[in-house]
Protein backbone atom coordinates (compact mmCIF):
# COMPACT_ATOMS: atom_id res chain seq x y z
CA UNK A 1 0.00 0.00 0.00
CA UNK A 2 1.69 3.40 -0.67
CA UNK A 3 0.48 5.47 2.19
CA UNK A 4 1.69 9.19 2.81
CA UNK A 5 3.56 9.29 6.06
CA UNK A 6 2.01 11.87 8.79
CA UNK A 7 4.82 14.32 8.20
CA UNK A 8 3.44 15.14 4.74
CA UNK A 9 -0.03 14.62 5.81
CA UNK A 10 0.55 17.86 8.49
CA UNK A 11 2.14 19.35 5.52
CA UNK A 12 -0.95 19.13 3.21
CA UNK A 13 -2.98 20.47 6.26
CA UNK A 14 -0.57 23.50 7.38
CA UNK A 15 -0.35 24.73 3.43
CA UNK A 16 -3.68 24.12 3.21
CA UNK A 17 -4.35 26.58 6.30
CA UNK A 18 -1.77 29.30 4.85
CA UNK A 19 -3.43 29.33 1.19
CA UNK A 20 -6.64 30.67 3.32
CA UNK A 21 -4.96 33.03 5.46
CA UNK A 22 -2.94 34.73 2.71
CA UNK A 23 -3.24 38.23 4.15
CA UNK A 24 -1.29 37.38 7.14
CA UNK A 25 1.00 35.44 9.09
CA UNK A 26 0.47 31.70 10.86
CA UNK A 27 2.34 30.51 13.61
CA UNK A 28 3.06 27.05 14.02
CA UNK A 29 1.25 26.81 17.44
CA UNK A 30 -1.55 28.51 15.23
CA UNK A 31 -2.14 25.48 13.20
CA UNK A 32 -1.06 23.17 15.77
CA UNK A 33 -4.14 24.22 18.00
CA UNK A 34 -6.91 24.57 15.19
CA UNK A 35 -5.92 21.06 13.83
CA UNK A 36 -5.03 19.49 16.93
CA UNK A 37 -1.28 18.06 15.39
CA UNK A 38 1.85 17.74 17.77
CA UNK A 39 3.36 21.40 17.67
CA UNK A 40 7.12 19.47 17.72
CA UNK A 41 6.61 17.76 14.80
CA UNK A 42 4.80 20.40 12.90
CA UNK A 43 7.13 23.20 13.75
CA UNK A 44 10.21 20.68 12.36
CA UNK A 45 8.22 20.23 8.93
CA UNK A 46 7.22 23.61 8.54
CA UNK A 47 11.05 24.49 8.65
CA UNK A 48 11.73 21.73 6.21
CA UNK A 49 8.82 23.72 3.93
CA UNK A 50 10.83 26.86 4.81
CA UNK A 51 14.31 25.21 3.83
CA UNK A 52 12.99 24.09 0.26
CA UNK A 53 11.16 27.32 -0.53
CA UNK A 54 7.80 26.14 -0.30
CA UNK A 55 7.05 28.96 2.87
CA UNK A 56 8.45 31.59 4.34
CA UNK A 57 8.91 32.43 7.70
CA UNK A 58 9.64 35.52 9.66
CA UNK A 59 11.08 35.38 13.32
CA UNK A 60 9.29 37.73 16.26
CA UNK A 61 6.30 37.66 18.10
CA UNK A 62 4.34 38.62 15.38
CA UNK A 63 6.43 36.00 12.97
CA UNK A 64 4.65 32.48 11.54
CA UNK A 65 4.73 31.47 7.97
CA UNK A 66 3.23 32.42 4.82
CA UNK A 67 2.91 30.53 1.26
CA UNK A 68 6.41 31.01 -0.42
CA UNK A 69 4.47 30.60 -3.48
CA UNK A 70 1.02 30.10 -5.51
CA UNK A 71 -0.28 27.08 -4.19
CA UNK A 72 -1.47 25.86 -7.57
CA UNK A 73 2.44 26.64 -8.29
CA UNK A 74 3.06 23.68 -5.56
CA UNK A 75 2.92 20.11 -6.69
CA UNK A 76 2.22 17.16 -4.62
CA UNK A 77 5.51 15.73 -5.86
CA UNK A 78 7.39 18.65 -4.42
CA UNK A 79 5.98 18.55 -1.29
CA UNK A 80 6.77 14.84 -0.69
CA UNK A 81 10.15 15.69 -1.97
CA UNK A 82 10.81 18.19 0.75
CA UNK A 83 9.32 16.28 3.35
CA UNK A 84 9.98 12.57 2.90
CA UNK A 85 12.76 12.50 -0.08
CA UNK A 86 11.90 11.11 -3.54
CA UNK A 87 8.29 8.70 -3.63
CA UNK A 88 9.68 5.85 -4.56
CA UNK A 89 7.17 2.83 -5.78
CA UNK A 90 9.99 -0.08 -4.99
CA UNK A 91 13.41 -0.35 -3.86
CA UNK A 92 14.65 -0.83 -7.47
CA UNK A 93 13.66 2.52 -7.98
CA UNK A 94 16.30 5.22 -8.19
CA UNK A 95 15.92 8.46 -8.16
CA UNK A 96 15.56 11.22 -11.19
CA UNK A 97 18.79 11.61 -11.32
CA UNK A 98 21.00 8.54 -9.45
CA UNK A 99 21.22 5.09 -8.86
CA UNK A 100 18.44 3.49 -6.26
CA UNK A 101 18.81 4.09 -2.30
CA UNK A 102 18.29 0.97 -1.76
CA UNK A 103 19.45 -2.44 -3.49
CA UNK A 104 17.16 -5.12 -3.94
CA UNK A 105 19.20 -8.55 -4.50
CA UNK A 106 16.47 -9.39 -7.11
CA UNK A 107 17.27 -6.69 -9.32
CA UNK A 108 19.31 -8.28 -11.90
CA UNK A 109 16.75 -10.98 -12.89
CA UNK A 110 13.58 -9.68 -11.46
CA UNK A 111 10.95 -10.26 -13.76
CA UNK A 112 8.59 -7.50 -13.53
CA UNK A 113 11.03 -4.74 -12.93
CA UNK A 114 10.17 -3.00 -16.18
CA UNK A 115 6.75 -2.57 -15.72
CA UNK A 116 7.22 -1.63 -12.04
CA UNK A 117 9.57 1.39 -13.44
CA UNK A 118 7.12 1.95 -15.88
CA UNK A 119 4.26 2.38 -13.19
CA UNK A 120 6.94 4.69 -11.29
CA UNK A 121 6.93 6.65 -13.35
CA UNK A 122 3.51 7.72 -13.99
CA UNK A 123 2.82 7.56 -10.72
CA UNK A 124 5.51 10.49 -10.70
CA UNK A 125 4.14 11.80 -13.34
CA UNK A 126 1.28 12.22 -11.41
CA UNK A 127 2.37 13.23 -8.80
CA UNK A 128 4.22 16.66 -10.43
CA UNK A 129 0.91 16.94 -12.37
CA UNK A 130 -1.16 17.80 -8.96
CA UNK A 131 -0.87 20.89 -7.08
CA UNK A 132 -1.20 21.89 -3.58
CA UNK A 133 -4.06 24.77 -4.77
CA UNK A 134 -5.92 21.80 -6.33
CA UNK A 135 -5.87 20.33 -3.42
CA UNK A 136 -6.98 22.85 -1.28
CA UNK A 137 -10.03 24.05 -3.80
CA UNK A 138 -11.28 20.46 -4.25
CA UNK A 139 -10.96 19.80 -0.19
CA UNK A 140 -13.04 23.55 0.50
CA UNK A 141 -15.61 22.81 -2.13
CA UNK A 142 -14.23 25.04 -4.44
CA UNK A 143 -13.07 24.92 -8.35
CA UNK A 144 -9.76 24.53 -9.35
CA UNK A 145 -8.26 26.71 -12.26
CA UNK A 146 -8.57 24.94 -15.25
CA UNK A 147 -5.25 23.43 -16.48
CA UNK A 148 -4.20 21.55 -19.88
CA UNK A 149 -3.34 18.34 -19.19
Amino acid sequence: MFTLTRKTEYALIALSHLAAETDRLASAREIADEYRLPLPVLTNVLKTLNRCGIVGSERGTKGGYRLAQDPYQISLAQLIRAVEGPARLVRCTGGQTGPPRRTCELVSRCPVRPAVLKVHQRMQRFLEGVSIGEIVANGANRTAPQTET
